[in-house]
């Protein structure tokens, strides 16, 4: 309750209690929609593009389908590439027509289009792809102010401290004035509300508003506040490191993150090297390794992470290699075979582990099984596309060339952020 109040400055005790009290009518076919047209105009393909490892759409379809409140959710876009993500991120597409492709078509006319093709909806919300920082509390407690509180529609806001003024003509020598604000009584941030701005991220709304109203934002309306560490916008955020660095720090990474990764597998060929053998004239073999990638595995060891490297009975590496890999990594070589589930299961459950404790960096179809598994788990950016679909996070290096950095710099962020988290639930449930 406690957490719930913290993140939703709008959410009422009255409101949690009453939630839980009073069930969403369940005659009602809610459905998630996400709009995803593949001719993007500032950046090609933008909603299917790589960010903190993720495709773009994959973020808001993660909250959506994690969130449980929904009987479908869809992707509506006129693109192969992008259907092909979208299902494999849990949606169901419905492929628009020319009609509602075009680059004036409006979101209205694309939603209005997917009513007519799937009558049995009643309420349609809305996401934008571009907003990745969404999470299920959100999507929950926003829908409840339609199913349980009685609203026709409701729409995302963040809460902006920001003067405006009136713009004025360049060389007119009109004056400008201020349209929230009194100079002379000009008040102190921590003194002022501010005011709401929608942020873009969702617009929920019953059918018959759309249909009838031709709009979102009708009937018995109201808006869900959400933080300002939520409110990001990649079409306002125009810099994509910086919105990387944003979602990593507050993104929705799953159901299964865990709080402390214990221990790490990580697979030798095709993540630590590049998977080439070199041989030298007198017939000695030498494999090529990151130094970046070796410091980053210590630093997870440093952290009290175990690391164990992985190799397979076909693998070509030298045993006196893999010895000397061992030695100046200072962790243990471990060979699997064809299915290397088979063979690390017994270890996890040795160590007294579960698979939500691991981190698991592989690099092709063997290795799916236990991308799944893991609590954590990574493929290099240069990995078949089979083992992309099953990792929960997507390295930008390539094997050998920093790929396992990357992965343990993730790691590491999301136990810092797992912590931070836990000393603010602390913090709540003290002040509670």
């Amino acid at each position: 309750m406690a957490s719930a109040r913290r993140r939703n400055k709008e959410t009422s005790l009255d409101e949690c209690q009453s939630s839980s009290k009073m069930p969403r009518n369940a005659k009602s076919h809610i459905a998630a929609l996400i709009l995803a047209r593949g001719g993007s105009k500032g950046i090609p393909l933008k909603n299917i593009k790589m960010l903190a490892g993720v495709p773009l759409i994959g973020w808001v379809l993660r909250a959506a389908v994690d969130s449980g409140m929904f009987d479908s959710v869809w992707v509506s876009t006129d693109h192969d590439k992008i259907e092909e993500v979208a299902k494999a991120w849990g949606a169901q597409v419905h492929r628009r027509s020319p009609k509602v492709s075009r680059d004036f078509s409006s979101s209205v006319e694309t939603i209005q289009e997917f009513l007519e093709h799937h009558k049995e909806v009643d309420i349609v919300c809305h996401f934008q792809a571009t907003s990745p920082c969404l999470h299920p509390f959100h999507v929950k407690e926003a829908l409840e102010k339609i199913t349980v509180h009685g609203y026709d529609s409701v729409f995302a806001v963040v809460r902006r401290h920001q003067f405006r003024w009136k713009e004025v003509k360049k060389g007119s020598g009109e004056k400008t004035v201020p349209f929230n604000l009194e100079p002379a009584k000009r008040p102190r941030r921590q003194d002022w509300p501010g005011e709401l701005c929608e942020n873009g991220s969702f617009y929920f709304a019953k059918k018959e508003i759309i249909e009838k109203e031709g709009h979102l934002q009708g009937g018995k309306l109201t808006y869900y506040e959400m933080l300002p560490e939520y409110s990001v916008d990649i079409d306002v955020d125009i810099d994509w490191p910086v919105a990387e660095q944003r979602v990593l720090r507050y993104g929705y990474f799953g159901k299964d993150t865990p709080e402390v990764v214990r221990l790490m597998f990580c697979n030798i060929s095709g993540c630590l090297t590049d998977g080439k053998i070199f041989m030298s004239v007198s017939g000695e073999a030498m494999v090529s390794v990151n130094t970046r990638d070796t410091t980053g595995l210590r630093m997870l060891q440093e952290e009290q992470v175990e690391v164990i490297l992985l190799t397979t009975e076909k693998d070509p590496i030298d045993p006196a290699l893999l010895q000397k890999l061992e030695d100046r990594i200072m962790c243990k070589v471990e060979k699997v075979g064809q299915e290397p589930l088979n063979d690390l299961q017994s270890i996890v459950e040795k160590k007294k582990l579960e698979w939500k404790d691991v981190a698991f960096m592989g690099f092709d179809q063997a290795d799916v099984k236990c991308l799944n598994l893991a609590g954590l788990s990574a493929v290099p950016g240069d990995v078949p596309a089979v083992a992309k679909k099953a990792a929960k996070y997507i390295c930008h290096c390539a094997g050998g060339s920093g790929a396992v950095r990357d992965f343990t710099e993730h790691i590491r962020l999301q136990k810092q952020m797992a912590k931070s988290q836990r000393e603010h639930d602390r913090i709540d449930r003290h002040n509670f």
